[in-house]
């Protein structure tokens, strides 16, 4: 097999199972927090720092939303179980800046993740595992979609930036906003964001104080998390509520 049809048998793996690896990128985090030691007191206020970290996060999710709310059926990594599927080249709105505007958002998600232990080579450690990981999902979801929409995609991709996006080339999305797609797609996102964090928060005061004293405010922004993600899960599951034509 040469290098070439290797990056792409397994970039189309963790392709596939992308919403599940990146999970074990929370480990490090896990260690870093045991590792520190210059812990606050258990009878402090809210951690700013970690709620700084938090909105790190949610800004990534917020790209997220900002791309899947203007994205048709059949686009933007829907599948997993079935491979590549592309029913349309999305070239505007977000795809307008930058190729993978939803790995962006996972990149800034994770990073605000890595940032809570307080460590900067857990960031950097983050930075290289995300490159190396993504690079090749990227390469074979761009070989599928070269093949998929040919010239098209050429065109596309010899103007827009791979990873870093480009604002000066911004264009109108060609679909309005739907909250509905956005509420059935990314009420998992939210969820596991405020579940990491809420975790290493939990860990973090275990550790270093040996006692459960998380803030009220922490405990306050895990039961948010988790009406909504109840909530809109059961809706997706049992009611066509969120559902919406072509979307």
């Amino acid at each position: 097999m040469t290098l070439h049809d290797e990056l792409v048998v397994t970039g189309n793996w963790l392709f596939r199972w992308r919403s599940y690896l990146p999970a074990f990128m929370i480990l490090p985090s896990v260690l870093a927090v045991h590792d520190f030691e210059d812990w606050r007191c258990a009878d402090a206020g809210p951690d700013p720092w970690g709620l700084c970290c938090l909105a790190v996060s949610l800004v990534g999710l917020a790209i997220r939303i900002a791309t899947v709310g203007h994205v048709p059926k059949g686009t933007s990594g829907r599948n997993t179980r079935d491979g590549q599927i592309a029913e349309s080249l999305n070239t505007t709105g977000m795809y307008s800046i930058v190729r993978h505007p939803l790995y962006v958002g996972n990149f800034v998600s994770w990073f605000g993740i890595s940032m809570f232990p307080r460590h900067w080579w857990l960031c950097v450690i983050f930075v290289l595992a995300f490159w190396l990981y993504y690079e090749r999902i990227v390469f074979a979801e761009e070989e599928f979609l070269r093949k998929r929409f040919g010239e098209a995609w050429l065109d596309w991709a010899r103007r827009t930036p791979t990873f870093i996006p480009r604002l000066s080339i911004w264009r109108p999305p060609a679909l309005p906003f739907s909250l509905r797609s956005v509420l059935r797609r990314e009420y998992s996102g939210l969820f596991g964001i405020i579940v990491c964090f809420y975790s290493l928060e939990i860990y973090s005061h275990v550790t270093h104080l040996g006692e459960f004293n998380v803030h009220p405010l922490w405990t306050a922004i895990f039961l948010s998390g988790l009406a909504i993600y109840v909530t809109l899960r059961t809706l997706k599951k049992t009611t066509s509520l969120l559902a919406i034509e072509g979307r």
